[in-house]
Order: structure tokens, then C-alpha cells, then sequence
């Protein structure tokens, strides 16, 4: 697959993609560039249904003199990193929250956490590295916090910081397997009002019996491999080569 930057071109051939209502794995295809690069590329710019090529490609053109003619900011550079590589690997991420339904500024300061070798940051750290003000990282932090994404912690300094370590990861995920169950309930709730033998009533106790089994599968799940998260892995491969 060819690498570099995408052409004017091919932005022009996913516009038509797009319009023509192909998927991001047909359009590269097509492209013979990686699926990864089509969906960041439309995500970034507007999305599948405000896509516009010209605009992307001078969008694209505006970034990258930025980033020649700006003071470098955010974190130092880290040895043995590639800087590009991780810049790309963030906007990979960033895509990937955002297609989960996650809005792009809260998906981006998640991914900042995630990435951040102290798992955690300052809201001052945040506006510095993202470049967007203030307001931007509150209100991410604001939705992430009522997701159980991330959990807050005042340092020495009295300075509070967000943070995204194992146990908040386990916690977000019990409290999307709970409010699965919720879905659940509400949905039974209906089948009585609906009638039990009505074709609603049926649909909705299956999403019902669904819902159940989704949810005590992810609590069991959870509960089971919780222990993994603090572990740390061993030095080389024996402990893949170990496991029975």
C-alpha cells in the first residue's frame, strides 16, 4: 500500500466514495491505502455526511505549515520515540473513541490520558498538549468523569489531577454493564404494558433476555480477569510460553 499523505486526488475519490455511500474498507480498497487512513481522514474533517475534499485538502495543507512554523509544545520528546509515529497513533485513537459515539474534543483528551506515561495530567497539561482552551478540558473532563472514565486526585502541590489507571477502567466497565441491566429492566417494564402476546411485547422481551445475558456476561468477565490489569508483565516471553 502506498504511504505518505493522501493526494488531492484521493481525497476527490473519497468524497465520490462517500457519496456513493461505500464503506471506509471499500474506499481504500479502491485507494489501496489502509482502512485506518480513510476513517481518520473523514472523521477529522466533518465526518461521512460533511466530508468536502477541498476543504480537507487545504485543511490538511494549514496543519502541516503549523506544525513547521510552531514552537514545538506538549510533551518533551520521549528517547526511542518516533514523534510522527506517535502523533498518528493518538489520531488513530482519537478516530476510533469518535466512531464509539465519543465527541472529538472528549475523545482527545481521553486519548491524551491514555497515552500519558504518568496515566495522568493537569488541566493545565491538557490545554498545553491539545492546544485548546480551558473551558474545552472541562467540559471533557466533566462527561469522561460521568462515564467513569477517569477519577480526580489532588497532588502534593494541592494541584488536582485526572487520571486514567486499571481500577478506573474496571470501574467504567461495571458501570456500562450495569446500565446494560437497566436496559434490560425498563424493556420488561413494557412487555406488560404492551400486552405480552403483542409482536412489540415479544421484541421487546428480547432485547430484554439480550441485555441480561450481555451484562452478567461483562460483570463475570470483569470480576474475572480484574486481577490482570495489576499484573505486571514479565521480562521476555516466558510468562506467554508458561500459561497451561
Amino acid at each position: 500500500m502506498p504511504g505518505g499523505r493522501l493526494t488531492q486526488q484521493e481525497r476527490q475519490q473519497i468524497s465520490l466514495g462517500l457519496a456513493d455511500g461505500l464503506a471506509y474498507a471499500e474506499i481504500a480498497r479502491r485507494l489501496e491505502r489502509p482502512t485506518s487512513t480513510i476513517t481518520r481522514e473523514v472523521m477529522r474533517n466533518g465526518g461521512p455526511t460533511s466530508y468536502r475534499s477541498d476543504l480537507a485538502h487545504r485543511a490538511t495543507e494549514r496543519r502541516a505549515h503549523r506544525r513547521k512554523q510552531a514552537v514545538p509544545r506538549g510533551p518533551a520528546h520521549t528517547p526511542g520515540r518516533d514523534d510522527e509515529a506517535v502523533r498518528e497513533y493518538e489520531e488513530t485513537f482519537t478516530t476510533l473513541l469518535m466512531q464509539q459515539g465519543m465527541p472529538k474534543m472528549t475523545a482527545r483528551v481521553l486519548t491524551c490520558l491514555f497515552t500519558s506515561d504518568a496515566g495522568s495530567l493537569t488541566a493545565s497539561d491538557l490545554v498545553q498538549r491539545l492546544e485548546v482552551s480551558p473551558a474545552s478540558v472541562s467540559k471533557s473532563i466533566a462527561f469522561l468523569e460521568d462515564q467513569g472514565l477517569i477519577r480526580r486526585e489532588r497532588d502534593a502541590g494541592r494541584r488536582e489531577r485526572y487520571l486514567v489507571d486499571d481500577d478506573v477502567w474496571y470501574q467504567s466497565t461495571i458501570a456500562s454493564a450495569r446500565g446494560t441491566a437497566q436496559i434490560a429492566e425498563v424493556a420488561r417494564q413494557g412487555v406488560g404494558v404492551l400486552g405480552r402476546e403483542s409482536p412489540a411485547a415479544a421484541r421487546l422481551e428480547n432485547i430484554a433476555r439480550f441485555s441480561d445475558f450481555i451484562s452478567e456476561s461483562m460483570l463475570r468477565a470483569a470480576d474475572q480477569v480484574r486481577d490482570i490489569l495489576h499484573t505486571k508483565p514479565e521480562a521476555g516471553g516466558d510468562a506467554a510460553g508458561s500459561a497451561d
